[in-house]
């Protein structure tokens, strides 16, 4: 299993890390903004988003993986939350990503995204990554083209998202070594 205190990714403005209590502050504003939780299941109370970083916190002790807390390397800022994430009843295996709209359209989630896939093929040893993509989120089909993900039809969520309209964008261990070429 990963040493889960140690566990960090770094790239050329970024730090990736499991989240801890350090977070929750920055963690339950960015959950409170109607904007960003549009499309990743609405806006939460602050002690909604407590239970929502405790259960990322434990998913990284149970899986060994989670979403990752995105950090500035410069200022040591969080500024969202990016990568691995298959919770029970998920339809496949996810790297999902969400940034704070105020470091929305700065490359971040690019940057992270391409780091989080790595991570997911090269460590966890996935054969297919999905992202579960509301199909009017068009910030995120954009990254997920950019990616190289391709749009394999709609999916479901389990409960209590059950209602919500996602497609699985995605691609096999193969394509996103293929892919990936292209941010080295």
């Amino acid at each position: 299993m990963t040493d889960i205190a140690s566990l960090q990714i770094e790239t050329e403005r970024l730090i990736l890390r499991p989240p801890n209590a350090d977070d929750f502050d920055a963690w339950a504003r960015f959950q409170s903004d109607a904007d960003t939780m549009t499309y990743i299941g609405g806006v939460k109370s602050r002690a909604e988003s407590w239970r929502d970083l405790c259960a990322m916190v434990g998913a990284w002790h149970v899986r060994g993986y989670a979403m990752f807390s995105l950090i500035l390397k410069d200022s040591g800022a969080w500024i969202g939350r990016i990568g691995p994430w298959y919770p029970d009843g998920w339809p496949a295996r996810e790297v999902g990503w969400a940034v704070a709209p105020e470091y929305a359209g700065q490359g971040y989630a690019l940057e992270a995204a391409v780091a989080s896939m790595n991570y997911a093929v090269d460590t966890l040893g996935w054969d297919d990554i999905c992202h579960t993509i509301d199909p009017d989120n068009l910030a995120s089909i954009k990254l997920a083209q950019r990616l190289g993900s391709t749009n394999r039809g709609p999916t479901q969520l389990p409960e209590p998202y059950i209602v919500a309209r996602v497609d699985d964008w995605g691609q096999s261990r193969e394509q996103w070594q293929e892919n990936r070429k292209k941010f080295q």
